[in-house]
């Protein structure tokens, strides 16, 4: 194992003892970083989304911005703006000049919690900086950290006030995460836990005491990722999932040509070839079998569907789609 496996291993371990029964969404969310791509958390109030987002920030000792979204939301709000400043022109005289403020996107995580109450403008500014890395104010593009990743979150029930996000804006996620509730043990876990918080009285020493985890090595993950060698039969594998979304004729004998309206664009080939790699990484191989692929397929593909009137209708989830498709699709 190597010192960025074991450290990212640490982090997973680290990340999972403040967020109780959400395995699943740590894994996620730790996907979403290696790859260098942004996760969406889709779940109800109260199910560790944001807790979440903190915990990963707190145990990577990055920096952490958070943009609560509303409906009256500016771009500069997000982004920065220019603002006159006395500044001194050399001579010992001072006059006002033009310098740019950051926003909270100027972050290595950053949380866009409730995403979708956001207006179109400041959705478009958010666009620029998960595509490009960049942010553009005025005449000048600033260029973000290299270690960037925005976790965004939204309710699926409430949906007063809220702007949902267009299917292009979906596709830049590289992972959308369904946060469901926990079960009975996992529930006594979050009661415990919380109260231990609160009885101990010291949970920000406690903080400052976690050990920390270069973020250094994130960056060495990403190239070791990158050697991560993907076999003939993993790729037609990718391939043929994705294509089975947008010619759901060639099975006739499935129920994807009545579920899928409009099938996944060629980022999701791509995503799902990225995170298959990091998938394999983390199980401490150096190749990616379909497995890998499987084991991704929901995270990527679910929200790159566009469900048809009779999946509507009949109440079929993304998740059952997802799960035809891989029953439906062969290996090799």
């Amino acid at each position: 194992m190597s010192a960025s496996q074991e450290a990212v291993a640490a982090l997973v371990s680290q990340v999972e003892q403040s967020v109780v029964g959400q395995q699943h969404v740590v894994e996620s969310l730790v996907l979403g970083l290696l790859t260098n791509g942004h996760v969406l958390l889709e779940g109800l109030p109260g199910t560790a989304k944001t807790r979440s987002v903190k915990a990963l920030a707190d145990a990577l000792h990055s920096s952490f911005g958070r943009i609560q979204f509303t409906p009256d939301l500016l771009p500069s709000d997000v982004t920065g703006t220019e603002v006159y400043q006395e500044l001194d022109d050399g001579s010992g005289k001072s006059k006002p000049q033009l310098h740019f403020q950051p926003g909270p996107i100027f972050n290595s995580i950053v949380l866009a919690d409730e995403i979708n109450r956001a207006p179109a403008k400041v959705q478009a500014a958010l666009l620029e900086a998960m595509a490009e890395g960049t942010i553009t104010v005025g005449e000048q593009t600033h260029q973000l950290p290299d270690l960037f990743m925005v976790l965004a979150t939204q309710n699926p029930i409430e949906q007063e006030g809220t702007y949902p996000l267009p299917e292009a804006q979906m596709d830049r996620f590289i992972l959308k995460v369904t946060v469901d509730y926990p079960d009975d043990d996992a529930e006594m876990d979050i009661m415990r836990l919380v109260r231990s918080e609160e009885t101990s009285n010291n949970t920000r020493v406690q903080q400052q005491n976690i050990p920390s985890i270069d973020p250094i090595h994130v960056l060495k993950a990403r190239e070791e990722i990158a050697k991560v060698e993907v076999s003939e039969i993993a790729e037609r594998y990718i391939v043929a999932l994705v294509m089975a979304t947008r010619h759901t004729n060639r099975y006739p004998e499935s129920n994807l040509s009545r579920w899928i309206q409009v099938g996944s664009s060629p980022r999701a080939t791509i995503a799902l070839d990225k995170c298959s790699r990091a998938y394999a990484w983390l199980q401490g191989r150096n190749y990616v079998q379909p497995d890998d692929v499987r084991a991704v397929a929901h995270g990527v593909l679910g929200h790159r569907l566009t469900q048809s009137y009779d999946a509507l209708a009949e109440g079929i989830s993304a998740k059952q789609i997802i799960d035809e498709l891989l029953d439906t699709v062969a290996i090799g």
